[in-house]
């Protein structure tokens, strides 16, 4: 599809992914991948800065170009002008939304790689020199992979390489001394409404991983209202109160997700970063479908699948099912905890464990 229109071995490449922290999760491994390949390679990402603050020092990160959509038209302005003193050997678009081919249109290169026309929304196609073949859906993670399968990169083995680094260790062991217990880490809202599981259930979880399994609760994630009623609901009907650490950073996140025993989490950036850290995560999902955007190969023993019917072989898709999360009881979380202590939690190493 593009033999020879490569120079060989790559030397600059710009990845457009400017979607939120689950997405920037799952770039990782195409990075990676490239530098295991090419390690001279150098990559610019351009990227929101909230998901930036995740990944800015990854040692396959070489440069991140900011795209702030808070600024309006501003942000393409911006960006535009960031880009027209840059030249790439290949541009990665790996998103399919009109704003991702405003900005792959603005880079310089001879071959620009999008999605193909059934997959790229908004004539998001018109703005690649190139395409990926058609696939049939598959998870997100393996979606990206394409683009490594496109230009003969080996994606195997799958690396993150999330973190903590080490000089973020100090911190992860002095927010984990605070307790007298192994810690699991609730999310506790998502980005969007219909991902999100009721906080009075969330507040009788805690008081079961108190009593029944000898955790304690942390409560992890942004300051958005809707993460703030969440905390409220939940510091007042829970007997043992929880610890929060909400608005930490994603940063801090990665170190409190990778010290807890045990993660529980909707579909979030969160999930994604748990999976990445090999952090045994129970997935409460509904709104979205698990066989698409669960966790990627791991743990899959622990989702609460709301998203299907019982018995229903439902096929990988982009169907989103509203309403679903209610349908998630107490006790179906606890099961999958019960799970989790009878599979994994011998082998949980972690700094809390």
């Amino acid at each position: 599809m593009i033999d020879g229109a490569l120079p060989n071995p790559l030397r600059r490449v710009c990845i457009v992914m400017m979607s939120a922290v689950g997405d920037a999760v799952h770039v990782l491994p195409v990075l990676t991948a490239l530098k295991r390949h090419t390690p001279d390679v150098h990559i610019t990402w351009v990227l929101q800065p909230g998901p930036a603050t995740l990944v800015r020092g990854h040692w396959a990160v070489d440069e991140i170009l900011l795209f702030d959509r808070a600024s309006g038209w501003g942000a393409f302005r911006d960006i535009r002008r960031e880009l027209a003193a840059r030249e790439f050997d290949l541009v990665i678009n790996l998103q399919v939304y009109f704003k991702a081919g405003i900005v792959t249109r603005f880079t310089r290169s001879p071959v620009k790689l999008g999605f193909d026309r059934a997959r790229a929304r908004d004539f998001n196609w018109l703005f690649t020199t190139h395409r990926i073949p058609p696939h049939e859906p598959q998870h997100v993670q393996d979606q990206y992979f394409e683009f490594l399968t496109a230009i003969n990169v080996p994606h195997e083995p799958v690396v993150w390489d999330l973190g903590p680094w080490a000089d973020e260790r100090s911190w992860q062991r002095e927010f984990f001394a605070q307790a007298d217990r192994p810690s699991a880490a609730i999310v506790v809202a998502t980005s969007k409404p219909q991902k999100d599981w009721l906080p009075e259930r969330w507040a009788q979880v805690v008081d079961a991983l108190w009593s029944d399994f000898g955790l304690e609760t942390v409560l992890v994630g942004g300051r958005s209202p809707r993460e703030l009623h969440a905390e409220q609901v939940i510091l007042e009907q829970a007997h043992h109160r929880p610890r929060s650490a909400l608005g930490s950073g994603l940063r801090k996140l990665v170190s409190i997700l990778d010290g807890s025993a045990l993660v529980l989490s909707p579909d979030t950036g969160p999930l994604h970063m748990s999976v990445a850290l090999d952090r045994p995560v129970v997935s409460l999902l509904g709104y979205t479908n698990p066989k698409r955007t669960g966790p990627y190969r791991n743990f899959h023993d622990l989702i609460v699948d709301a998203y299907g019917e019982p018995g229903e072989e439902y096929p990988i898709s982009m169907e989103n099912r509203a309403d679903r999360m209610p349908r998630i009881t107490v006790r179906d979380v606890l099961d999958r905890v019960e799970r989790w202590r009878a599979v994994y939690q011998p082998r949980v190493i972690g700094p809390n464990a």
